[in-house]
């Protein structure tokens, strides 16, 4: 798997952000907060997991593998990348996260060595008509300052549903007006999706500041 990173190796906090299920860590949604972060003084790392790899390679559409694999694939990138900044200097922190799938696999892997936060972008509570199928029961065991990005509209979680769900404190969940699950509203909300792309950064860029 390669890292590509965007941003100054000496800037005090380092994000790997990994991709959703269907798009690559080269999608317009992930190049934009990658490059944007990065001119807010944060370096961002990417990466594809390795069924997206091979999907490219065969210019064939796959599906994600399963947790335990995608599991092993963030451990491996935690790793590279502490080794990384250790060889920096060991002054920098480092948050992990990802776009849906890939930021619910990170916030199972927060619990790995050198981890200081977590940064969810479009977090998948459950999916699209199954309510009943959270994905919140390892929630309250993360450690980390932990920040979840959400569109009020995401199918994956609405602000509504996500209300009942009692989640600890520790997770701040930063609403993004009228959004769907990439953040985009519909046109009577008065607002675009470049607005609340531009609204989910600074508000990521706030949260690790404050950290």
């Amino acid at each position: 798997m390669d890292l590509i990173w965007d941003g100054s190796s000496r800037s005090k906090w380092t994000l790997v952000l990994a991709h959703g299920a269907g798009a690559s860590m080269h999608s317009d949604y992930m190049q934009y907060f990658a490059e944007q972060l990065a001119h807010q003084g944060i370096q961002v790392g990417r990466f594809n997991f390795p069924y997206m790899v091979t999907s490219i390679e065969t210019q064939r559409r796959r599906p994600p593998d399963r947790a335990p694999k995608l599991l092993d694939a963030w451990e491996e990138i935690i790793k590279r990348v502490s080794e990384r900044m250790c060889a920096q200097g060991c002054n920098q922190r480092l948050a992990i996260g990802g776009k849906s799938m890939g930021g619910r696999i990170a916030s199972m892997s927060t619990h790995h060595a050198g981890v200081d936060a977590l940064v969810c972008l479009g977090y998948p509570f459950h999916p699209p008509a199954k309510k009943d199928k959270l994905r919140i029961e390892h929630l309250p065991d993360i450690k980390v300052p932990t920040m979840i990005l959400q569109g009020e509209r995401d199918t994956f979680g609405t602000r509504e549903e996500v209300r009942g769900y009692c989640l600890p404190r520790k997770i701040k969940i930063r609403w993004l007006h009228d959004g769907d699950h990439g953040f985009k509203p519909r046109k009577r909300s008065g607002v675009t999706q470049t607005e609340n792309w531009d609204t989910a950064i600074e508000s990521i860029v706030g949260f690790l500041d404050g950290l």
